[in-house]
C-alpha cells in the first residue's frame, strides 16, 4: 500500500495538469511474488503497476512544494519511505510539454490556511500473537508543535462494537490493537481519529482511519455436506464441493479436489474421476453395473496451498435401461371361437434383468405384423411382465380363419444403448361356430287376392323372394313353422 504526502513549503499552488506521470517510484521487492499491487491512501494520486505515481484530476494544494514522500507498507505492516522532488514549471511556458505547478503571489492580509493531517491504510496480519497491546501507528497532528494536542479515536472497534480493540494514547497519538483479529469475521475496520488542543481553543477536523486485516491461511477447507449423496446412473456424473474461509481469489483459498480411495474397487479401481477445479465426479471406466454394484464409497479431499479437508462422497448407482425384455417363448398358437369381442386370446410373460418396477424394467408390447383390419389389441398385464392380447373386433371364421400376429416386447423408456428387442409369433385360429340360420331379406310384404282357395302357395322359402339362409350350408336346409 503506498500513500503519496506532500513536503510543504511557504506558498500556495495549484497543480494544474490530469494524469500525466508525476514521480517515478522504483521499488525493490524482496519477496518470491513476481506482481505487488500498489495503492495510494489519497485519492488525488494514482500509483500504477511498475511504481509510477500520476496525478488524477486538477488538485489544488495548501502550499507550494517541491518535495513528496512515498511511503509503502509491507506485509509485516512495517513502513518504507523515500523522497522525490518534483519539478516546477513556470506559468509562461507551455503546458503542453510537462505538468505545471503555478505558485501565484502571496498576498498581505491572507489567512493561515489549515494544515491536512493524513494517515495511512494500517495492515495487520490476523491472529497475531501479540503481546497486547500491539503498537499499530503514530498519529500526529500538524499543529502539535505549536500547540499541545489531546488524541482519541471513535467508531467501530473503538466507541462502537466490537468496542475497545482499538486504543490511543491520547498524549501522543500512538494507535493500538487490544486483541488478535479475524479476517474471516471481519477484513476491514473505519475509524475516525479526532486531535484538540489540549485548552479546547483549537481542533483538527476528523480523520478516517482505515485498517485492513490481512488473510493467514488458517482454514482448512470444509466440505459443503458430509457425506455428500447422489445417486449416478449407469452413465453419468454429480458434483462436491467445499468452502474455504480464508480470503477470496488468494492461494489461501484456492480449493483443489481429489479422490483418495474408493469402496468397493470392482470392476476397476478407478472407476471415478473427479476435476481437481470443479469437483464435478465422473464416471472414469467401463463396467460399472447397477445389478452387480449398486454403490460406492469415494474418501474425497479438498485442498488449498497447505491444509487439506477430507470427506466421503456415497454414490448409488441408479438403472439405466440396458437390458431389453425377453419373451419365455417366442412362439404361441392358439384358438378362439368366432365373433367373440374382448376376448383374451394369449399371455405372454416376459424376464427383464433391470430393477424391478422401474420404468426400465416395465415391459410394454406392440403388435407390428399381422392384425390387418385391427381385429387384435395388446396390452402389458397387471405384474408389468406380461403381454396380454385381446380381440377388439368379432373374427368371422367364413372370412378369415387364422392369423399371424408379430408382437415386440419393450419398455417404458427407451433403451441407454442400442439392444436387440425380443418378439414373439402369435398363431390365432379362429373357431367356427354352429349358427342360427338367418331370413334373406328378414321381412317381405306379398299381395293375394281375397277369394284364393285353400291350398294355394301364398310364398316359397326357396324361392328368390324369400330364402332361409345356413351360414355353413350351400344351400338352406331348414325347418319352418308357422307364425303370425
Amino acid at each position: 500500500m503506498l500513500s503519496v504526502h506532500p513536503k510543504k513549503s511557504s506558498c500556495s499552488c495549484l497543480l494544474m495538469l490530469l494524469s500525466f506521470i508525476f514521480i517515478p517510484v522504483v521499488f525493490n521487492i524482496c519477496s518470491a511474488r513476481s506482481r505487488t499491487v500498489f495503492d495510494s491512501a489519497d485519492k488525488r494520486f494514482q500509483v500504477d503497476a511498475d511504481g509510477t505515481v500520476t496525478l488524477k484530476r486538477r488538485v489544488t494544494l495548501q502550499e507550494c512544494q517541491n518535495m513528496f514522500s512515498v511511503h509503502a507498507w509491507d506485509s509485516k505492516g512495517k513502513r518504507h519511505t523515500v523522497f522525490n522532488h518534483a519539478m516546477f514549471v513556470p506559468q509562461s511556458e507551455s503546458r503542453s510539454a510537462l505538468p505545471a505547478l503555478e505558485c501565484p503571489k502571496s498576498s498581505r492580509g491572507l489567512k493561515r490556511q489549515k494544515r491536512e493531517w493524513v494517515a495511512p491504510i494500517i495492515n495487520i496480519l490476523e491472529d497475531e500473537r501479540g503481546p497486547f497491546p500491539q503498537f499499530l501507528y503514530q498519529i500526529q497532528s500538524s499543529r502539535a508543535k505549536q500547540f499541545k494536542m489531546v488524541y482519541s479515536i471513535s467508531g467501530e472497534g473503538a466507541d462502537q462494537d466490537p468496542k475497545g480493540l482499538f486504543t490511543i494514547n491520547r498524549n501522543n497519538g500512538s494507535l493500538y490493537v487490544t486483541r488478535p483479529l479475524d479476517r474471516e469475521a471481519k477484513d476491514k475496520y473505519v475509524l475516525q481519529a479526532h486531535a484538540e488542543a489540549a485548552d479546547g481553543d483549537d481542533r483538527e477536523k476528523p480523520m478516517d482511519i482505515i485498517v485492513i486485516v490481512l488473510d493467514k491461511n488458517d482454514n482448512t477447507p470444509i466440505f459443503t455436506q458430509n457425506p455428500f449423496l447422489g445417486t449416478v446412473p449407469e452413465a453419468s456424473f454429480m458434483t462436491v464441493t467445499a468452502t474455504d474461509a480464508d480470503k477470496p481469489n488468494t492461494e489461501y483459498a484456492d480449493i483443489t479436489y481429489s479422490i483418495l480411495s474408493q469402496n468397493p474397487q470392482e470392476p476397476n479401481a478407478a472407476m471415478f474421476t473427479i476435476n481437481p477445479v470443479t469437483g464435478v465426479i465422473r464416471v472414469n471406466a467401463a463396467g460399472l453395473d447397477r445389478e452387480k454394484y449398486p454403490e460406492y464409497t469415494l474418501e474425497i479431499a479438498a485442498a488449498d496451498s497447505y491444509l487439506v479437508g477430507t470427506g466421503t462422497a456415497v454414490i448409488t448407482v441408479t438403472d439405466s435401461n440396458d437390458h431389453a425384455p425377453q419373451f419365455e417363448k417366442t412362439s404361441y398358437n392358439v384358438s378362439i371361437p368366432e365373433n367373440k369381442v374382448e376376448a383374451v386370446v394369449v399371455k405372454m410373460p416376459v424376464t427383464d434383468g433391470d430393477e424391478p418396477h422401474s420404468p426400465a424394467w416395465r415391459a410394454k408390447f406392440r403388435i407390428i405384423n399381422g392384425n390387418n383390419g385391427g381385429f387384435f389389441a395388446v396390452n402389458t398385464g397387471p405384474n408389468e411382465q406380461e403381454g396380454i392380447i385381446t380381440t377388439v373386433k368379432p373374427l368371422d371364421f367364413e372370412q378369415n380363419s387364422k392369423f399371424t400376429l408379430l408382437v415386440v416386447a419393450e419398455n417404458d423408456v427407451p433403451f441407454a444403448k442400442p439392444l436387440t428387442t425380443s418378439t414373439a409369433t402369435v398363431t390365432v385360429n379362429v373357431l367356427d361356430v354352429n349358427e342360427a340360420p338367418v331370413f334373406d331379406p328378414e321381412e317381405k310384404f306379398i299381395s293375394t287376392p281375397e277369394d284364393l282357395a285353400v291350398g294355394n302357395i301364398i310364398l316359397s322359402c326357396y324361392s328368390d323372394v324369400l330364402r332361409a339362409v345356413h351360414p355353413v350350408c350351400d344351400v338352406g336346409r331348414c325347418a319352418f313353422c308357422s307364425g303370425t
